[in-house]
C-alpha cells in the first residue's frame, strides 16, 4: 500500500468505468420543474420531431453551483447568449458543450421565461493519488505512467486511461493477470483521494510451445532455437519462461534463421498464435510452420568493382563451395569479412551485396558478391563527446587513427576496445563514423556516457583460508578526470593484517609512459593443522615500497620495469617454540619443537629486487575477457643491496574463446623458478622459506592452502598399550608444515556456462574446470626426531635461571642439591618434545590433478566463489580439499 487513503473502506466509493456509461455511479439531478427544463437525459429528445412551440427570448443567464470556477468562466463553455432564442436545440448544445469540458459531475439548463438557469456541481479535485498491492512493480514505476496528479480536476476518462496504462506496464512484466480497481475517498471542500488498488496476479508462463508442419527437425530441437522456454521446474531461475509479444516474434525469426543455416532457403512462418488460458495464469503457444526444400550451394563467385581486390582470387578464398549445403549465416559472415577487408583498405563505406539466384529445378543456390565501387576514405575530424568530467586527452590518446590518417577499420575496433577498458564509460560504447565533408572524408565520434569511477567498499566475510575477514577500501580510476588512479586498502583477518597505498599514472607528461607506485605493510599468520586445530607457526611482517615504469613496445605488448625494497622480519613464538637446553639461562628456537627449518627461518632481511615483465594483451576486455591471448614472463633480481640475494623468473598465460553461443572457454598456463645466490650453509636450501613458492587453494582448485608440494609431516610415536611404539599417521594427528620450493607449474582449463537473463542479471556465473600442477625442488631439510619412550626433557629452572630440584619427602621443587644430610635431590625436568619422527614428502614434480564445478557470484556484500572439487592424481603428502569457499576477499 502507498499512502493513507484517509478514510474507512466503507467511505470508499468504486468507480464504475463502463465505457458506454457516462458519470455511471454519480447522481443526476433531475432539476427539471417543467418541461423547459433541459437534462442529460433528454438531449436525445431534441431530435424527435415536434411542433413549433412559442420562443422564449433569453433575458438573463444565471450559473448556480459553481464552486472554484467564475460563472462567467463556465459561460464561456456554452453559446447560449443573452438575446438569443431559447430552443431546445440550443438548451441540448449547452448540455453536450458542459460535458465535453469533463469538469462537472452533474448538470442542467432550465428555462424560466427567459430567465435561464445554469446548475452545475463540479468535479471534486484531487488530493492525492494511492498505489495499494503492487509489490512487484514498484511505486517509482508505476507513476511516471499516471496523467492524473494532486489538484487536477477529477474525470473520469482520464482513470480509464490510467488504469489501461498501468494494466499495460502488467502485461509488459508478463501479469497478464493483473486487474486494477480504482476507488474514490471522499474528503471535505469537495476534494478526493484516488486509490488504484491492485491485483499483480502470478506471472503469466509459457505453458506449452507447439509447433506444426515440422517434418525434418523434431519440436525438442526447435523449441531449443527459440528464446521463449517452457515453464518447467528446471527452468526456474530462466525469465524466458514468461510470455512477451515481442519475443514472440523474435522466435519467428530465430526459426528462420535456424532454417536458412540449414539450407531450407523457402522456409516460413505461416501463423504464430499465443492463446491465454482461461484462468489468465498461462499461455498456449502454436506455430505452423513450412519447411520447404533443402538447397544447396550452386554457382559462387565474387564481382569486384574495386581496384585493389582481384574477383578471381577472392572467389577461391571463399569459404562456402559449389555442392554444399546452403547457410544464410555463411553468406552473411562472408559479407561481413568482406567489408571488414575493405575497411583495412581504407574503404570505410564499402557496399558489398550478395546476390541470390534460386534454382528450383535442381534445388540449387547461386550467390554472387558485388563489391560495388566506393573511394578511400581518410579521418577528417575525430570528436569527443559527453564527457563531462573525463579530459579530452584521457580519450583522444586512446585512438589509433588520427586526423589525416587513412581509415582503417582494425584501428578504429581497436580503438574501441581501449576506450571500453578504461573502465570510465559505458559498456556497450563504439566510435561511431560519421560522413564528412565530402565521400572521401569520414568523422570518427565517440560518444561517450560517463560512469562511476570512485569506489568506497566496506565488507565482511568469511573464507575457508583467512576466517572471518574484515576490508574496507577506496579508489578511484579516474582522478581528477586525468586517467590517474589513487587508492587505499585495509584488510584484517585473524590470519593477516595489510595496508596499501598506490597511485597509479598511465601517461607520464603526456607521454605513452605509465608509471606507479605501492606503499604497503603485510603482516602474515602462517599455520599449521593438529588434531584439524589451526596452528600458528611464524609470523612474517614485511613493510615495503615498489615503483613502476613501463612504455608500449607495439600495440598490444609492452615492458614494465620495477623496482622494490622489502624490510621482512619474521618471528615464532618464544613461548612455545624457545628453550634453554644449555642451562646458560637463554632461550633459543629448539628443533625438536619448532622444526629445523623454521629456526633457521627466523631473523630480519631486506630485499633489494629489480624487475622486469613483458606483457602482451589481445582480449577484448582487461576485466572479464571473453576472446583473446593474453600474456606475461617476469625476471626479478635480488641483490642490489639488502640481504637476500636471488633470481625469479614468472611466466603465464592465458587464451579466451567464445564458443558454442555464449560459452567461455579458456586455458592458462603459469610457472615460476626462483634460483638463490647465498650460500646459507650445508646441507640448507640457497632460498629463504618465505621467498619460495607455495602451491594450493586459491591458485590450485581441489587442494588445501599450501596443500600441494614439499613439506615436513610431525608424527607422534605413542605406546601400543605393550610398550612397543607406533608411528600415528593420522592426518589429523600429524603436524604438517608446508615449506614451499623453488619451482611450480599450474595449468588450467575451464568452460563457463552462460545462463538465463534472470540468473545473469544477478552475477550467477557457474563453470566446469580442471586444473593440473605441481610444486617441487627444494633441498630436503635436517630432520628431527624424539626418541621413544619418554620423549625429550630439560632440567627446569625457576624464574630467576636457578636450577631446580626435587625433595622427595616432599615432592616439591627446590633450588637445593641435597638435604644437607647425604641425600641428594633428583634434578627437575621439563618434557620439551614428546616421542615424534618428522617425514619429508611432496617434493615432485609428478602432476596433481583436479577436476570440478564453481559458482561466481557478484552478491550484494561483495564477490563471492565457490568451488567442488575432486582430486584425480595426488602424491604423498598432498592435502585434498573439495569444498571451497570465499567472501568478500577481492576489491
Amino acid at each position: 500500500m502507498a499512502g493513507d487513503t484517509s478514510g474507512t473502506p466503507a467511505a470508499r466509493l468504486a468507480l464504475t468505468l463502463m465505457c458506454g456509461t457516462m458519470m455511471a455511479g454519480m447522481p443526476v439531478s433531475a432539476m427539471a420543474q417543467d418541461s423547459k427544463v433541459a437534462t442529460p437525459q433528454t438531449a436525445a429528445a431534441a431530435e424527435t420531431p415536434a411542433l413549433p412551440a412559442k420562443q422564449d427570448i433569453i433575458q438573463s443567464i444565471t450559473v448556480v453551483g459553481a464552486q472554484r470556477l467564475e460563472p462567467q468562466t463556465i459561460l464561456s463553455y456554452i453559446k447560449l447568449r443573452v438575446g438569443q432564442p431559447y430552443t431546445e436545440a440550443s438548451a441540448d448544445q449547452a448540455l453536450k458543450d458542459l460535458a465535453a469540458t469533463e469538469l462537472f459531475s452533474d448538470y442542467s439548463v432550465r428555462n424560466d421565461s427567459g430567465k435561464v438557469v445554469i446548475q452545475v456541481t463540479e468535479n471534486p479535485v484531487i488530493n492525492r493519488i494511492i498505489l495499494e498491492g503492487n509489490k512487484r512493480l514498484k511505486s517509482d514505476k508505476i507513476n511516471p505512467e499516471i496523467k492524473l496528479a494532486p489538484r487536477q480536476i477529477f474525470t473520469r476518462s482520464k482513470v480509464r486511461a490510467d488504469v489501461a496504462r498501468i494494466i499495460e506496464l502488467y502485461k509488459r512484466q508478463g501479469r497478464f493477470a493483473a486487474t486494477v480497481e480504482p476507488k474514490m475517498v471522499k474528503l471535505s471542500q469537495n476534494r478526493v483521494d484516488v486509490v488504484f488498488e491492485i491485483n499483480e496476479g502470478p506471472k503469466s508462463k509459457v505453458r506449452q510451445i507447439n509447433i506444426i508442419g515440422n517434418t525434418v527437425f523434431s519440436d525438442s530441437k526447435l523449441r531449443g532455437e527459440m528464446v521463449t522456454k517452457q515453464a518447467r521446474l528446471t527452468s526456474f531461475l530462466s525469465s524466458n519462461t514468461s510470455y512477451d509479444p515481442d519475443r514472440l516474434a523474435f522466435d519467428q525469426q530465430k526459426l528462420r534463421q535456424f532454417y536458412l543455416t540449414q539450407g531450407y532457403a523457402d522456409f516460413r512462418v505461416v501463423s504464430a498464435v499465443a492463446e491465454l488460458t482461461p484462468d489468465k495464469k498461462d499461455f498456449i503457444i502454436t506455430y505452423v510452420v513450412e519447411e520447404g526444400k533443402r538447397y544447396k550451394f550452386g554457382d559462387v563467385k565474387v564481382d569486384s568493382q574495386l581496384r585493389d581486390f582481384d574477383s578471381d582470387r577472392m572467389t577461391k578464398n571463399l569459404s562456402m563451395k559449389t555442392g554444399d549445403w546452403y547457410n544464410a549465416k555463411q553468406v552473411e559472415d562472408t559479407v561481413d569479412s568482406m567489408t571488414e577487408l575493405a575497411g583495412t583498405f581504407g574503404y570505410a563505406f564499402a557496399d558489398v551485396q550478395p546476390e541470390f539466384t534460386r534454382n528450383k529445378d535442381d534445388l540449387t543456390m547461386d550467390v554472387k558478391f558485388v563489391i560495388r565501387e566506393a573511394p578511400r576514405v581518410y579521418v577528417e575530424r575525430v570528436d569527443v563527446n559527453g564527457n563531462t568530467l573525463t579530459q579530452d586527452k584521457v580519450v583522444r590518446r586512446e585512438f589509433r587513427l588520427a586526423e589525416g590518417d587513412a581509415f582503417n577499420s582494425l584501428q578504429v575496433k581497436r580503438t574501441t576496445n581501449r576506450i571500453k577498458s578504461l573502465g570510465f564509460f559505458q559498456e556497450n560504447f563504439e566510435v561511431e563514423q560519421k560522413p564528412g565533408s565530402d565521400p572521401g572524408r569520414i568523422i570518427l565520434q565517440a560518444n561517450v556516457e560517463e560512469q562511476p569511477t570512485g569506489e568506497l567498499q566496506l565488507s565482511a566475510g568469511f573464507s575457508s583460508i583467512e576466517s572471518f575477514i574484515l576490508a574496507g577500501s577506496i579508489k578511484q580510476k579516474n582522478f581528477r578526470g586525468r586517467g590517474q588512479t589513487v587508492g587505499a586498502s585495509v584488510n584484517y583477518s585473524a590470519y593477516a593484517r595489510s595496508f596499501q597505498v598506490s597511485f597509479a599514472e598511465p601517461y607520464v607528461f603526456d607521454r605513452n609512459i605509465s608509471a606507479g607506485l605501492d606503499l604497503y605493510r603485510r603482516d602474515t599468520n602462517s599455520f599449521n593443522y593438529i588434531n584439524t586445530n589451526r596452528n600458528t607457526t611464524y609470523r612474517q611482517s614485511t613493510t615495503g615500497m615498489s615503483l613502476r615504469l613501463g612504455v608500449p613496445l607495439t600495440e598490444y605488448m609492452s615492458l614494465i620495469g620495477s623496482y622494490t625494497f622489502n624490510f621482512d622480519n619474521v618471528t615464532l613464538d618464544q613461548n612455545t617454540y624457545f628453550t634453554d637446553r644449555t642451562g646458560s639461562g637463554v632461550r633459543t628456537c629448539d628443533p625438536l619443537i619448532a622444526g629445523r627449518y623454521l629456526c633457521e627461518a627466523i631473523g630480519s632481511r631486506t630485499s633489494s629486487i629489480l624487475g622486469a615483465t613483458v606483457s602482451y594483451d589481445a582480449t577484448d576486455s582487461r576485466y572479464r575477457p571473453t576472446r583473446g591471448l593474453s600474456a606475461y614472463i617476469t625476471g626479478e633480481f635480488a641483490g642490489l643491496g639488502g640481504s637476500v640475494k636471488y633470481v625469479r623468473v614468472r611466466a603465464k598465460a592465458s587464451r579466451y574463446w567464445n564458443v558454442f553461443n555464449g560459452f567461455i572457454f579458456s586455458l592458462s598456463a603459469e610457472g615460476g623458478h626462483i634460483i638463490g645466490l647465498s650460500d646459507r650453509g650445508p646441507g640448507l636450501d640457497k632460498v629463504q622459506l618465505t621467498d619460495r613458492f607455495f602451491l594450493g587453494e586459491p591458485q590450485f582448485r581441489g587442494f588445501d592452502i599450501r596443500g600441494v608440494g614439499p613439506r615436513v609431516l610431525r608424527q607422534p610415536i605413542i605406546s601400543d598399550g605393550n610398550g612397543n611404539p607406533v608411528v600415528v599417521t593420522d592426518r589429523n594427528k600429524v603436524g604438517d608444515d608446508a615449506i614451499g620450493g623453488d619451482t611450480y607449474y599450474l595449468g588450467r582449463a575451464e568452460l563457463e556456462i552462460p545462463l538465463g537473463s534472470g540468473a545473469k542479471s544477478l552475477g550467477l556465473r557457474p563453470s566446469i574446470f580442471m586444473d593440473v600442477g605441481a610444486l617441487f625442488n627444494v633441498v630436503a631439510p635436517q630432520l628431527q626426531q624424539s626418541p621413544f619412550p619418554g620423549g625429550t626433557f630439560i632440567q627446569s629452572r625457576d624464574s630467576s635461571g636457578n636450577l631446580l630440584y626435587i625433595d622427595p619427602a616432599t615432592n616439591t621443587t627446590t633450588t637445593a642439591t641435597s638435604d644437607g644430610m647425604g641425600t641428594t635431590y633428583l634434578p627437575a625436568q621439563t618434557q620439551i618434545a614428546a616421542p615424534f619422527q618428522e617425514v619429508f614428502l611432496g617434493d615432485t614434480a609428478s602432476p596433481r590433478v583436479t577436476i570440478g564445478i564453481g559458482v561466481n557470484w557478484n552478491s550484494p556484500f561483495g564477490p563471492f566463489r565457490i568451488d567442488f572439487a575432486h582430486s584425480l592424481r595426488t602424491a604423498p603428502g598432498d592435502k585434498p580439499k573439495q569444498f571451497t569457499f570465499n567472501v568478500g576477499t577481492q576489491f
